[in-house]
């Protein structure tokens, strides 16, 4: 009983804690950024155009340990992605401020 009550509880607070986080992104400057770096042009949010939608994207590493670290790297640094068959640099987010990396970061682990 003791055991399932701490479960419970362990649950209710993990999701309080999820909810509380998703609360703290500033949608719109999250927008506006991905909108500067020119994200829209290949990803929606909730469908696939040349990348993957940010629902996709969030599907696949909302709630991991290394989620927001892989995201994170992603949009940051350039990687070599295939588009069609074709090898091509992503752009990075174009900004180098942390904090709204981060906030940009959590609204696409948030969609």
């Amino acid at each position: 009983m003791i055991t399932r009550n701490l479960l419970i509880a362990a649950a209710s607070l993990a999701v309080t804690v999820g909810a509380a986080h998703a609360a703290d992104v500033d949608a719109s400057a999250a927008e506006a950024l991905l909108k500067k770096s020119g994200c829209f042009k290949c990803h929606a949010v909730d469908k696939k155009k040349d990348g993957p939608s940010f629902k996709e994207t969030a599907g696949k590493y909302k709630g991991k340990a290394d989620g927001v670290d892989k995201v994170t790297k992603h949009v940051t640094t350039n990687p070599k992605i295939k588009v069609d068959g074709v090898e091509e640099t992503h752009d990075a987010l174009k900004t180098k401020d942390a904090k709204e990396v981060r906030n940009a970061v959590d609204w696409i682990l948030s969609r």
